[in-house]
């Protein structure tokens, strides 16, 4: 047998993610193909500029080479020659050579190229490179010849790389710094148009959040993508179907339950004439016999005219409700004393107790009336389902209390059942308002409930706008049912 991982996956990863991983991916390349164009552009414009700034210089020199009896001449003034070489960043040079390599001119410590490349520069300068006194040096070389006596000369010209290597790093720096700014400031407008583009998405959960258990109208397809138009359409007919198998449903209940009424009433008013005939008969003898089963049926009979009463009153709720509740503001002490009277009564036959206590806010005196939104008649059958279940399986003493809007956060009231019997169990307090529930070994009571008092209590709850909690033992005496309603 293979076992379950402990937390094992609901859903698959978000829309969001699977949008914008392969967008980072292209981004990320783009980036990088981005930088490292930039580092090659700066280079090779840096080194093209200095190149030709070597190579200007070269052809410059040579043109100042005059040819003399005496042979080759460099014709440079001092303050020329002290221009060519002086730089503050790098170390320049020059010479001047004859076919042998000799410097005729310049400085001796200029590496003079081979012979072959000095043939070869004849009629346009050539760059090299090489080194000079230990540091790597970039060089321009020109050769030329003499007009009459076949005599070639080779002027060579070269200077150290610590400028250009500043340059270049310079330049980089310059071009890589907008390239960063410029990928960050895509990579949010990628991430905030993705976040843009699916918060249409985000819109209708939030819509679908909002809406009660029973809102069941189309979601809107305004500003819905394109893309999410099928799936938003699909949710509509879904919903459609369920708010039509929920019609359906709720239209069996009562159909059945007044189909139910007529042979249940029929069966009750049989009961009573055989019993009024039973008694009638010369038959003492067998009166243990038969007043017993008569008892049982005419307890079964009215279990059962209260269950169908009771799927009635739900039915009822939930269409009556749906369509038009009604909710405006009322005073509910009226209809939380009219519910109560019947019951006190009932309690006071039971030798039991129920009484009604108006909470005010500290410092304040007991309000006159406790104003909410809500339907008097439905109200009226919350508080007769709750105060009907206290007495079937509370304790002694019942206390209604009605809390005015001056002490529920927001406006409102608030309406607490509370009594001092055994309450429910913590693990089984969750399926309290569920359907036919009754407890466990319900089927060993005799108690003539339904299971359907609380349930159709929390219905009508939620549908008037409120809500109904439970709390039982210990944070309670015993069993405390909380009505809370808005303001």
């Amino acid at each position: 047998m293979t076992g379950h991982t402990a937390n094992p996956r609901r859903h698959g990863p978000s829309l969001r993610r699977q949008l914008l991983q392969p967008l980072v991916w292209v981004w990320g390349l783009g980036l990088a193909v981005a930088v490292v164009g930039a580092l090659w552009l700066a280079r090779t414009a840096t080194n093209r500029a200095f190149d030709r700034g070597l190579q200007d210089e070269v052809s410059a020199l040579a043109s100042r080479v005059v040819w003399s009896e005496r042979g080759p001449l460099l014709d440079l003034t001092r303050q020329a020659m002290e221009l060519i070489t002086w730089d503050q960043a790098d170390r320049n040079a020059f010479a001047l050579v004859d076919l042998d390599g000799n410097a005729l001119a310049g400085s001796a410590e200029v590496p003079v190229p081979h012979a072959p490349m000095r043939r070869e520069a004849r009629g346009q300068p050539l760059l090299f490179d090489d080194e000079m006194q230990g540091h790597a040096v970039r060089g321009a070389v020109f050769s030329i010849m003499s007009p009459m006596l076949d005599r070639m000369v080779t002027v060579i010209v070269v200077e150290t790389t610590q400028r250009r290597a500043e340059t270049v790093r310079e330049l980089q720096i310059s071009m890589l710094l907008p390239a960063a700014a410029m990928g960050s400031l895509t990579f949010g407008l990628l991430g905030w148009g993705i976040r843009r583009g699916l918060q249409p998405l985000r819109d209708v959960a939030a819509e679908v959040s909002a809406r009660g258990p029973q809102d069941w109208q189309p979601l809107s397809l305004m500003r819905v993508p394109a893309e999410a138009v099928p799936l938003i359409e699909r949710i509509n007919r879904l919903l459609d179907d369920v708010q039509q198998s929920v019609a359906v449903q709720r239209r069996f209940i009562a159909d059945a339950a007044h189909q139910l009424r007529t042979p249940v009433s029929g069966m009750r008013v049989l009961l009573q004439a055989l019993e009024q005939e039973m008694a009638a008969l010369p038959l003492p003898a067998a009166d243990a016999g038969w007043r017993p089963i008569l008892q049982q049926l005419r307890g079964s009979s009215d279990r059962m005219a209260r269950l169908i009463g009771q799927l009635l009153s739900l039915a009822r709720a939930e269409s009556t409700l749906t369509i038009d509740a009604d909710l405006v503001s009322h005073d509910i002490l009226p209809t939380v004393r009219e519910a109560c009277e019947p019951l006190v009564l009932r309690a006071l036959a039971a030798e039991r107790q129920i009484a009604l206590e108006v909470l005010a806010a500290p410092g304040q005196a007991e309000p006159s009336s406790v104003v909410a939104r809500m339907h008097p008649l439905w109200l009226g059958e919350v508080l007769v389902n709750l105060l009907d279940n206290a007495l079937r399986y509370g304790g002694q003493h019942i206390v209604v209390r009605v809390r005015a809007g001056t002490v529920v956060q927001g406006g409102g009231a608030e309406v607490i059942v509370e009594d001092d019997g055994p309450g429910v169990p913590p693990d089984q307090l969750p399926r309290l308002f569920e359907p036919f529930w009754r407890g466990e070994r319900a089927d060993l009571r005799n108690d003539g409930g339904t299971g359907l008092g609380l349930a159709i209590a929390r219905e009508i709850v939620t549908r008037l706008g409120g809500t109904l909690e439970a709390a039982s033992r210990p944070q309670v005496a015993g069993m405390r049912l909380t009505i809370r309603l808005q303001g």
